[in-house]
């Protein structure tokens, strides 16, 4: 592991994407916990995406245009799907659910499930991390898998923290935010165009 890697890592978490929004929207509409088990279920995605990469599913994946095909637009038709469930939910950011046990929304197994199939579903991830992790191993090491396997788990604890931290700040204002129904109606349709821009960016994705 080099400075370096650390550093390149931190910016590509850093990055807005789907499990930052996603654990941005959660935490907001359902408090700090909840926000957590999306920040969790982002992280937990990535696992797939290294081990498709450490196994060379990946490269298939980059080969066969069908294969990449429908990864893509299943991950499409979700990130569509998430932001028509938030602008038809009328509790959504609702100032009158401020008590996270008062909202009927996803338990924190769903919010987990939903945090992983938004990344999941995006082939892109899988391609990344096999052009990405082995820039960052020494071609004499006598373990490329595990090397490769020990950044992956890196990259993930950083992956983690850093939405964990955007949920805490999320948090920190979501009273604030919650009392002013007008600005929360904004933001709703704001995270609903959010999620449709992330998926009309994946559906223009090519291998």
């Amino acid at each position: 592991m080099t400075i370096e890697f650390l550093l390149t890592s931190l910016f590509i978490v850093i990055t807005p994407g789907t499990g930052m929004i996603f654990t941005l929207v959660v935490t907001l509409r359902r408090g700090l916990r909840m926000g957590l088990m999306a920040a969790l279920g982002g992280t937990l995605s990535i696992i797939s995406h290294i081990t498709a990469a450490v196994l060379g599913l990946a490269a298939l994946l980059h080969a066969s245009a069908m294969a990449f095909q429908m990864v893509k637009f299943a991950g499409v038709a979700y990130l569509l799907f998430m932001a028509y469930k938030m602008l038809k939910d009328k509790e959504q950011f609702d100032a009158d659910h401020l008590d996270d046990a008062s909202v009927q929304g996803p338990s924190a197994l769903g919010i987990v499930r939903d945090g992983i199939l938004l990344n999941l579903l995006n082939p892109k991830l899988s391609i990344f991390f096999l052009a990405f992790l082995p820039q960052f191993i020494d071609v004499n090491t006598a373990s490329p898998m595990l090397d490769m396997v020990e950044l992956g788990s890196i990259f993930m604890v950083m992956t983690l923290l850093v939405f964990a931290l955007v949920g805490v700040a999320a948090a920190s204002v979501r009273d604030k935010l919650l009392s002013r129904p007008a600005v929360m109606a904004w933001l709703k349709r704001g995270f609903a165009a959010t999620f449709v821009a992330l998926g009309a960016k994946l559906a223009l994705t090519q291998r």
